[in-house]
């Protein structure tokens, strides 16, 4: 394979891998990103590893126009959603949270939220190894966030009721939503709208009290979950009989309805339940804040593909470091 740098590289099994052609509309997001992202691609291997970067066509420093953008990532044969309907062990479902939550803490310690973590976004192989896709929703944690973002059934009831400023612990919510789901076979909370999906979680959590009334900032919001009868939090071990002691604790804690008591990243990574598998040294954080200063410039398509392919000029592909704890697991 040869290295945009313009040397070779050989490998005795060069791993499947993929390409992907970047649309117009993505040409924006791919180069405010990659600074960040392929920099960092080897501390945090659990999104979508950049393997390489080319464009079709183009041999000389002028970009042509009708250049095609293309990533070279590792074939990843399927995603959580196509098998929620097999039957995931406890270890195979400690093996690939864990790997989720790695990614997240990497994402969220540069100061990202993903936004749009679903089963249909988590790439898995045959090895179980597991990758984070489709950043398209992410944004720094610092920007005006709005509601309507996270697929439905996975949606934080703070993004629900409104809060404009949520944190990073909405991707966590989404995490105990997936976790749930594989360890049922049936998704947790299956709203028909908004209101039904709000009602569907608050059965599960309980009503709050006025405690987290106050923190609301949106009056109807305020309103609405005043109106209601309280009703009593569900016990997690009779809602998932069949899991461990261990694992309804982690999703006890991973659904909390307060953002301000709902476990981070890295504090649910040092749940016992990770035990078997956890390497701290692999728990790596993102050695700068993302810069997403680009994403307002206004620029043509030419001018963006101008500073992507210098990005691709200056990449230099970094041999993954393989994990010291390897589950030795297949998917089936």
């Amino acid at each position: 394979m040869k290295t945009s740098s313009g040397s070779w590289m050989s490998s005795p099994q060069p791993p499947p891998c993929a390409a992907s052609m970047t649309s117009r509309t993505s040409l924006a997001v791919l180069t405010a990103s990659a600074p960040t992202y392929l920099a960092n691609s080897a501390g945090s291997p659990v999104w979508v590893w950049t393997l390489g970067l080319f464009l079709a066509g183009s041999k000389d420093q002028e970009v042509p126009a009708t250049s095609g953008c293309y990533l070279v990532m590792p074939f990843m044969q399927t995603d959580l959603q196509k098998i929620m309907g097999m039957e995931f062990s406890e270890d195979k479902i400690q093996y690939l949270v864990y790997q989720m939550l790695k990614g997240l803490k990497y994402i969220h310690s540069a100061g990202v939220v993903h936004r749009d973590l679903k089963p249909g976004n988590l790439a898995v192989n045959e090895d179980c190894e597991l990758k984070i896709l489709d950043f398209g929703l992410a944004r720094h944690a610092d920007a005006e966030m709005t509601g309507y973002v996270v697929t439905r059934w996975y949606r934080a009831p703070e993004v629900i009721l409104s809060w404009m400023h949520y944190n990073q612990t909405v991707d966590i919510w989404s995490v105990g939503c997936i976790m749930a789901e594989m360890l049922t076979g049936k998704t947790l909370f299956k709203g028909k709208d908004y209101l039904d999906q709000l009602s569907q979680i608050l059965k599960v959590t309980g009503v709050p009290g006025a405690e987290f009334v106050q923190k609301l900032n949106d009056k109807a919001a305020k309103s609405y979950i005043q109106a209601l009868p309280q009703s009593p939090k569900k016990d997690f071990s009779q809602l998932f009989p069949c899991a461990s002691p261990q694992a309804t604790d982690l999703l006890e804690k991973m659904l909390e309805l307060d953002v301000d008591k709902r476990l981070t990243a890295s504090q649910a990574l040092a749940h016992p339940f990770f035990e078997p598998f956890r390497d701290p040294e692999e728990e790596t954080e993102a050695s700068q804040p993302f810069n997403d200063s680009l994403e307002h410039e206004k620029l043509t398509v030419d001018e963006w593909k101008q500073h992507i392919y210098k990005e691709i000029v200056n990449f230099s592909p970094i041999a993954r470091k393989d994990s010291r704890r390897r589950s030795g697991m297949k998917l089936q």
